[in-house]
């Protein structure tokens, strides 16, 4: 119980999802599934999830990249307020100590450089310092996750039709069509599946997440009479969440 370790990332303290996994005595799958739940929840009301979670990757036993989280110690405080009993109160004694201890000896060291009164020794004393964070630093951002898909979008601004991203979700290892794309995503509560006119167009949070929109338009008849059309469009962050969103489900397949 005793084992949590607490690493730097960008200057802020963090636990590894596995190590939180062990803790808790939880598959880390479902751990992964209840943060991306916090997530998305955190998402539609517009809140900085990075300020609870970080996503990350590590290598497995077969040297294959997982997808993993960095905690801070509000992500912590998350997952520990869905526990009850013994594991729960032990959990949070743990990582509370943790992060505590950590915090108090980062503050006597840099008590200690400044302490130093020879300017030159106090001048090294700051390079080492600085080359430690930065060397943290570097192993940190060689575990992050390979951007799946923003780096070649670029986040675009262009909206493209549903049947447009099961192209590029195929492009990217997803085995989907554009029939199972609509069908997925109406299970997962992003398009209505309430027959009628609002049928396949966005739901309220979809939109409240800038991942869909409505495009509307006029086409005049022959006859003279005007007709209006929707159609449900996926904008340049929708693209990139929903690849990053199947790729990960893919991967914990």
């Amino acid at each position: 119980m005793n084992n949590l370790q607490i690493i730097k990332h960008n200057n802020i303290l963090m636990v590894d999802s596995r190590d939180v996994t062990e803790m808790v005595d939880k598959p880390h799958d479902q751990l992964m599934r209840s943060i991306r739940t916090y997530i998305e929840y955190m998402e539609s009301a517009k809140m900085q999830t990075a300020d609870f979670f970080v996503p990350s990757t590590y290598l497995d036993t077969q040297n294959q990249e997982r997808p993993c989280y960095l905690l801070t110690r509000k992500g912590c405080d998350m997952v520990a307020n869905k526990m009850t009993g013994e594991k729960g109160v032990l959990f949070t004694a743990t990582y509370v100590t943790k992060f505590e201890e950590m915090e108090n000896s980062l503050k006597i060291a840099v008590k200690d450089s400044y302490m130093i009164t020879d300017p030159i020794e106090r001048a090294k004393a700051w390079i080492v310092e600085a080359e430690q964070t930065k060397t943290l630093t570097l192993q940190l951002e060689a575990q992050r996750p390979k951007v799946i898909f923003a780096e070649a979008l670029e986040v675009s601004n262009n909206t493209i039709l549903i049947g447009e991203l099961a192209k590029i979700l195929r492009q990217n290892g997803v085995e989907i069509g554009q029939n199972r794309l609509f069908e997925k995503l109406r299970e997962d509560g992003y398009l209505i599946q309430r027959k009628g006119e609002s049928f396949n167009q966005p739901t309220q949070r979809s939109m409240e997440m800038g991942l869909l929109e409505i495009k509307k338009r006029t086409i005049n008849n022959p006859d003279g009479s005007v007709r209006a059309t929707t159609t449900t469009k996926v904008t340049g962050k929708g693209q990139i969440y929903f690849v990053n969103k199947f790729k990960t489900e893919l991967v914990l397949v």
